[in-house]
Parts: C-alpha cells; structure tokens; sequence
C-alpha cells in the first residue's frame, strides 16, 4: 500500500534573535529568507536554515541599542516551483506575521540565494523598507536589460521597490547563481528606484564564506541604516549615490566594517 505524503507545515517565524543589552521594545525587524531550490515539495532543509543563524545574531547585536529583532523564515516547503511562488508567499506572510506581533515597525527581508529571490519579490510589501539579496538565484529571462515589460516574459519584476532601499551582494566566482543576471536586474531596479546598489564580492563565491566578515559587516551597516537612519559607511553611500554602472560594480574591499567605516 503507497504511503501518503506528510502534510507541509504552515510557514512560520523561527525564535527571534536579539542582543541581550537591546531595548524591551522592538523597533525594527530583519527577516532572513533561507537559500532553496527552484522546484520542490520537500520540506525545508535544517542547514539552509542554520546556515542563517549567524547572519541573525550578529544583525541583532548591531541592531541592539536601536531595538532591532531578527527572524529566519522558516518556509513550507524548500521550493519556488513556478508561478506558485511559494517562497515569495511566505516571505509575505512573515512580514504580516511581523506586523500582527510587533505593529508598525521598519522591515528588512534579507535573503540568500533563493531567498534573495523572495526578498527581492516580496519587497513590494507596504511595511518593507529594504530589501537584501545576497547571491540571489534569478531567471535567465528579461536578461537584455529593458524594463519595458516589467515582470513579463519571465522576468523578475523590479517596479514595486521603488520607495525602498535595496542592496545587491553577489560573489564573482559564485558557480550556482549568475552575478551577471543580479547585475541586469540590479540595472534595471536602478532606473525606477535610485536607492539601488550592488556589491561584487571578488573571487568568493556562492555562499560568499571567503569574505565572511566583510558581507556581515556590509549587511549590518546597510540593515541598520535603512531601518534606523543611521549614516552609512562611505562605500555604501557612494554606490547608493552613483550612476550605472558605477553603483552596481562597486568592489567590497577587504577590511570593510574596520578600516572602511566613514
């Protein structure tokens, strides 16, 4: 007799993540979106989710003294799997969990790989102030750089950030996800939104260990600013600032977040 296939779990928040000196009050929330596949019904891995466990707390400690709360999505299923979307759907569904719990605070969606993807599509979201996309697994359609149909023909739509600040991260020796196809979308975000810039991570790759340090520093200076106002770190606000193709190219040097800051 076949077996019957287990129920997905609904989506839902893993246990928040904040620095023991932070305020009662949380005052802004980053929700980390776990890599996943681009067809599958399997459950969610533990290790993608663990993979973002570190990225979270050391968001919250430099989030800590402005009330910052970090969660990693735990998703239904580890899959995209077409229109459904699924990852987007519960990246949307966590920042609505976010409001129910916490009200009207700043979100960041910061995800990685697929889950740079969902960010990236969920950022749409009337309580997202900034969005995240490391590594981020995108489709080769829409990859001439036009944004004249936006979203169609496959293409990832980028029209609905606009209002919000979005940062690319992408190593250049990454063999899963194309860092040119993060440049074209990064482009074309660049001409509706220009609070849009892009990160190379020269010779690391997918899960961008290499350079560890310098993407988490990268990652909390940009979380911190976009939800708290704080100034960024000059290489931040000069990619910010800068026209394509400068902007979008801009080189992550060693030692960021110790001899870059100001």
């Amino acid at each position: 007799m076949a077996q019957r296939a287990l129920p997905l779990p609904a989506a839902r928040l893993g246990r928040t993540v904040r620095s023991a000196g932070a305020p009662t009050a949380v005052s802004g929330v980053v929700l980390l979106l776990p890599d996943g596949e681009p067809d599958s019904h399997r459950r969610p891995s533990p290790l993608s989710y663990a993979f973002q466990l570190p990225l979270a707390r050391a968001l919250a400690r430099a989030g800590q003294d402005d009330g910052l709360a970090a969660h990693v999505v735990r998703y239904r299923c580890r899959g995209w799997n077409a229109t459904d979307a699924q990852l987007a759907a519960d990246a949307e569904w966590a920042v609505e969990e976010v409001v129910r719990r916490y009200g009207d605070v700043p979100v960041c969606l910061a995800g990685h790989g697929m889950g740079g993807r969902a960010a990236l599509r969920a950022g749409g979201h009337a309580a997202v102030d900034s969005v995240l996309a490391m590594a981020p697994w995108l489709p080769e359609a829409g990859a001439d750089g036009s944004d004249a149909a936006d979203g169609a023909d496959g293409a990832e739509p980028v029209k609905h950030l606009l209002g919000r600040q979005v940062l690319l991260v992408h190593g250049t020796n990454d063999a899963r996800t194309d860092p040119e196809l993060s440049f074209r979308l990064a482009e074309r975000a660049k001409k509706t939104n220009r609070d849009t810039c892009r990160f190379e991570v020269h010779s690391d790759g997918h899960a961008l260990r290499q350079h560890r340090a310098e993407v988490t520093a990268l990652a909390a200076d940009f979380v911190c600013g976009s939800l708290f106002g704080r100034a960024y770190a000059r290489p931040v606000a000069d990619a910010l600032a800068a026209p394509p193709p400068l902007g979008l190219r801009m080189p992550l040097a060693a030692g960021f977040g110790k001899s870059l800051r100001g």
